[in-house]
């Protein structure tokens, strides 16, 4: 079991002229602290317009703050948006490769294809397509990553000559490939092509061993024909997080936090009206955050009532990552910075958590992992054994130079 923090940069409202900087700095504070107490990845959203539920628009920026001050956590994207009218092919390997090189070879590239309409349309991305533009995109980013030089690709969304995309990551043949999964059939996908499944689902712990049985028994399958040039078989989830020595104080820190998440998310994934730069969030939540999920109807309490499983006391978080560990989760990510929670009281969740419950399991890490190696490498090197490898052939690829867009030499004469 590995843990990680993954960051939206929630900025309820009101905001003051200093909110957004101030949550940022206090962000890359809390993972400084984080990478001293051995906490194992920091996760980086990438959302548009979201206002108040995210803000976390640049995370290849802040990720290199965030290399800029660490020196083991590894920087995960959760995820990069793929569809090439958001995220160029080029452009998103040529920032991964050089956070790699900056970070030390630290980067795991988790990619997706977006959701809400806010997003997407103002992309211009067709909800019809964006499995597509995804499915297309990460195959292209992945070769330019990993080939010297990339051969060109012509499909239906990207349409790049050949070229040698540089620089190339330090992690060969690239950094580990991760895919964001919110359902059964998303998690196969991640499966069926090698990457790691990011579950941003809060799922229970029997859901939790049902699809990680499904993700491992696939990985181990013929059905796995990895994306990359490389599997990664990991099965993360994410949970809100807040640890205190006292169970009700650990609500009262950090229940709102967990319940503004939920608020925000439904409102742009599920049944909200936005005005862009109008519609106040901060201030709905609080008209209805005294008693808030009594007043959901029963399908939505259940998922907000699991927003609580990470909201506790010490023995209470271990006895339910045990449980989450024996369903086959190798990667708890918690979400400390959400709504209003205070930054003191993450970074004294950081510190207990890691000082009452993290060596446990970080004892039988060593053995897990080479019990999981030794189970699956077999058959990862058949899978990768499947990877249709390109060999298109362009060493008589010339691109001329054009003197005319210089202009005659100097001295001479004019055309």
């Amino acid at each position: 079991m590995r843990f990680g923090l993954l960051y939206h940069h929630q900025v309820p409202r009101p905001w003051t002229q200093n909110s957004e900087e101030r949550v940022l700095r206090e962000s890359l504070q809390q993972i400084e602290s984080a990478d001293r107490l051995g906490y194992d990845y920091v996760w980086a959203t990438e959302h548009h317009f979201l206002e108040e539920y995210s803000h976390g628009s640049a995370p290849e920026v802040f990720l290199a703050a965030a290399a800029a001050r660490t020196e083991r956590i590894r920087l995960a994207h959760g995820i990069v948006s793929l569809p090439p009218s958001v995220n160029h092919p080029a452009r998103v390997a040529e920032r991964l490769a050089t956070l790699d090189l900056i970070s030390g070879g630290r980067v795991d590239f988790g990619s997706g294809q977006g959701s809400t309409q806010l997003e997407l349309g103002g992309f211009g991305v067709d909800r019809e397509t964006k499995r597509e533009q995804w499915r297309e995109a990460i195959g292209v980013v992945t070769r330019m990553l990993a080939d010297e030089p990339f051969t060109g690709h012509k499909g239906t969304w990207i349409d790049v000559p050949p070229r040698n995309v540089v620089p190339k990551p330090l992690q060969k043949p690239h950094p580990p490939l991760w895919l964001a999964c919110s359902n059964a059939e998303t998690i196969k996908t991640a499966a069926r092509l090698g990457m790691g499944a990011l579950t941003i689902a809060f799922i229970s712990v029997d859901e939790a061993k049902e699809w990680a049985d499904e993700y491992y028994r696939i990985i181990a399958s013929e059905e796995c024909v990895p994306v990359g040039r490389a599997v990664n078989p990991n099965f993360a989830i994410v949970m809100p997080f807040l640890c205190h020595e006292d169970q009700q104080t650990a609500e009262d820190r950090g229940l709102d936090g967990a319940h503004f998440f939920a608020h925000a998310f439904g409102h742009f994934y599920a049944f909200g009206q936005h005005r862009p730069g109008t519609t106040d969030l901060g201030s709905a939540f609080e008209q209805v955050r005294e008693g808030y999920a009594d007043n959901l109807p029963p399908e939505m309490a259940e998922r907000v009532e699991s927003l609580r499983r990470a909201i506790g006391t010490p023995e209470k978080l271990r006895s339910m990552i045990r449980q989450y560990e024996e369903a086959g989760v190798d990667q708890i990510i918690f979400q400390a910075q959400i709504g209003n929670t205070r930054h003191e009281h993450i970074v004294d969740s950081l510190e207990l958590f890691a000082a009452e419950v993290m060596p446990e399991f970080a004892d039988r890490r060593a053995a897990a992992d080479e019990a999981k190696d030794e189970r699956l490498s077999a058959a990862i090197d058949k899978a990768l054994g499947r990877i249709e490898r390109d060999t298109t052939d362009v060493s008589d690829y010339i691109i001329a130079t054009d003197m005319e867009a210089f202009g005659p030499p100097a001295g001479g004469p004019a055309a």
